[in-house]
């Protein structure tokens, strides 16, 4: 994976032709396709569950990092394995069992990403991070598109930048939330590796290959 790497999220695409929002991402560039799953109850809205990435897995060969906003993501992690997702990142604060969704998805031979919410400090993924290859730091409340960047989240993205330095450690440092042409070159400078867009992107206002 080239770094830093474009993850367009799939919820703020033309639902009507998702093939072109597809071919749009591969023609961008993106090497990985973010995929928001909403419980309406983590978060207050519902989006998609397995059966629809069941059936758009094959439109597309860029790897899905499958993003669940979801209660108990353990109950459910092999599900959205099967239906397709080549990375799954849950929510520090959806579970009591971090280390069982590591471990359950690390033995089914995918890539682990925890994410955590903006009022939600680095600090409570200390023991953790030695264990995942992403953490999705949330720059908005999770939930809704189109929202302007917390600026405080971008202090959480240099936070984990420099402990990962400090530890020798290899996770990849993603953010997701409010990123545009404006706030993209100050998440670069951060240290974030994946940046996801959703609105930006789509409406072609990212300017990702400027």
């Amino acid at each position: 994976m080239n770094l830093p790497c474009l993850s367009p999220s799939l919820l703020s695409a033309d639902f009507g032709n998702l093939q072109g929002a597809f071919d749009l991402c591969k023609k961008e560039g993106a090497q990985l396709i973010h995929v928001d799953v909403m419980d309406g109850h983590f978060v207050p809205p519902v989006s998609y569950g397995q059966p629809v990435i069941s059936s758009i897995r094959k439109c597309s060969d860029i790897p899905f990092d499958v993003h669940l906003m979801i209660e108990h993501p353990e109950s459910q992690i092999d599900s959205f394995i099967e239906a397709g997702a080549d990375w799954i990142t849950f929510h520090y604060e959806a579970t009591n069992h971090s280390d069982l969704c590591i471990q359950k998805i690390h033995k089914a031979g995918k890539k682990v990403g925890i994410s955590i919410c903006p009022s939600t400090p680095v600090a409570v993924l200390e023991e953790v991070l030695p264990y995942v290859d992403l953490v999705l730091v949330m720059s908005v409340n999770p939930g809704w598109g189109g929202q302007k960047l917390i600026p405080y989240c971008v202090d959480k993205i240099k936070k984990l930048a420099d402990i990962r330095k400090e530890r020798n450690l290899n996770y990849l440092i993603s953010v997701d939330g409010g990123v545009n042409k404006t706030t993209l070159p100050m998440v670069l400078d951060a240290g974030a590796d994946v940046v996801v867009s959703g609105s930006s992107f789509f409406k072609g206002e990212l300017d990702w290959k400027k």
